[in-house]
């Protein structure tokens, strides 16, 4: 039986794909090691060929050394189109391969490449705002086993990333590629990283009018949170990561031993309370932890008004898990069949948001592609679109260039904050 395009999704994510030397992709995105490393695949397009979902984005693993194992091979070009065919049956799937923006070759007026500004990653445009983690800077390094933020910032991206800059990519990356959402990241800060955030947020929002949508390391004083609020944010996610103390405390150092896990599901429940249900996410990794403690994580997320957002576990090339194996295909399509249900059976609109979709996790729209069609898979669907259709002229507004909320809000770059020593190690200079 063929897969559909959320099954072939997550297999590709699993597995990766193998691109034999003679398919040309001229013209395609090229691979952008930013970040965490998530991005580090081709961008494809996979037809829904459902009512329900009509386009499926995914950033397919090609580098990691999994890959190479796949029994994925990409074929064609760009003028004949592109199929993805498995070895395994000989069946072929057509897909698109997205090319890549005229911007990505221009500079920003301080002479920056756009390109080490911001990167698209489905349709959102992604920005990492902030200084390099600074678990990286520890001694030992503190970093999360799974991330390779220390080894791309300041590599493949730059680290200085003006406010300016950002402004003047984020227009062109709405002007030519029709972005509608502004995705702000950022690794641990100290007590500054929030603070850090606001003048990127306040000139998105009253220059350029997109959506922005800001991951943050959490804060214990939640004032900090409203202040976000305020300026206009639409999105806030937090990277809880696991659900089991230990796998958290093992793969994730520095967020165990300086912030501790329980501020994760303290910060989630917060600002759930205080924006429209499914303005709020919870990041989880599926493929590390017992699938079980992810399962509750899921439920947990929906059950508090917020989505989850799982991503299928990636060794990345140049992180400390890089030979881990990656996860099973008959493991995460049930854990993303979840996903669906727990956030029908909490009324989470996912999807209402105008073209956004995230190619480097399931997003959980995707997930109505996997489950059964029964009168409450009706229902919801029909939900969701009501909340679509109501939501538009909602969006539209906040699309536009909006006034200033808080005329007191620093436009300035803070400076980068230092960690604080904590239990004996210290930040490098």
């Amino acid at each position: 039986m063929p897969l559909n395009a959320c099954e072939l999704e997550i297999d590709l994510f699993c597995r990766g794909i193998r691109i034999p030397g003679e398919v040309p992709l001229d013209g395609a995105r090229g691979i952008s090691r930013t970040r965490a490393g998530l991005g580090s695949g081709l961008e494809v397009v996979i037809p829904g060929g459902s009512w329900v979902k009509d386009k499926v984005w995914v950033n397919v693993p090609v580098e990691e050394s999994f890959a190479r194992e796949s029994p994925y091979v990409l074929e064609g070009s760009p003028g004949e189109g592109y199929r993805v065919r498995d070895e395994r049956n000989q069946l072929r799937y057509p897909i698109e391969i997205p090319p890549e923006p005229g911007w990505y070759t221009r500079s920003t007026t301080r002479g920056i490449p756009m390109n080490r500004i911001g990167v698209l990653q489905g349709t959102y445009l992604g920005i990492y705002v902030n200084m390099v983690c600074t678990f990286w800077n520890y001694s030992p390094p503190l970093n999360c086993r799974f991330c390779t933020t220390g080894n791309n910032v300041g590599e493949h991206e730059v680290v200085d990333k003006a406010v300016s800059d950002v402004v003047e990519v984020a227009r062109a990356a709405r002007d030519e590629s029709d972005v509608t959402f502004v995705h702000l990241n950022a690794g641990f800060q100290g007590s500054r990283g929030v603070q850090f955030a606001e003048p990127y947020i306040a000139a998105l929002k009253e220059q350029v009018g997109v959506l922005v949508g800001a991951q943050l390391a959490p804060q214990k004083d939640f004032s900090h949170y409203d202040r976000l609020i305020a300026l206009g944010v639409d999105h806030l996610s937090f990277c809880l990561e696991f659900v089991d103390p230990e796998w958290f405390a093992k793969i994730c150092p520095g967020k165990e031993r300086v912030l501790g896990q329980q501020i994760f599901f303290d910060s989630i429940e917060y600002c759930a309370k205080r924006m429209p249900k499914g303005a709020v996410s919870g990041e989880i990794i599926a493929g590390v932890e017992p699938v079980k403690a992810t399962l509750e994580g899921i439920d947990w997320i929906a059950d508090h008004g917020a989505f989850p957002t799982v991503c299928i576990f990636r060794p990345t090339v140049g992180s400390d898990m890089e030979t881990w194996p990656s996860p099973k295909y008959e493991e995460m399509r049930p854990i993303m069949e979840h996903v669906y249900q727990a956030c029908r059976r909490n009324w989470i609109p996912v999807g209402a948001a105008p073209n956004i979709e995230v190619s480097i996790v399931v997003n959980p729209d995707d997930t109505a592609l996997l489950v059964p069609r029964t009168p409450g898979f009706y229902a919801y669907e029909a939900y969701r679109r009501t909340v679509r259709a109501l939501a538009r002229p909602l969006f539209a507004r906040r699309m536009r260039p909006q006034p200033r909320r808080n005329p007191g809000a620093n436009t300035e770059i803070p400076p980068a904050p230092v960690a604080p020593a904590q239990d004996g190690g210290g930040a490098k200079a």
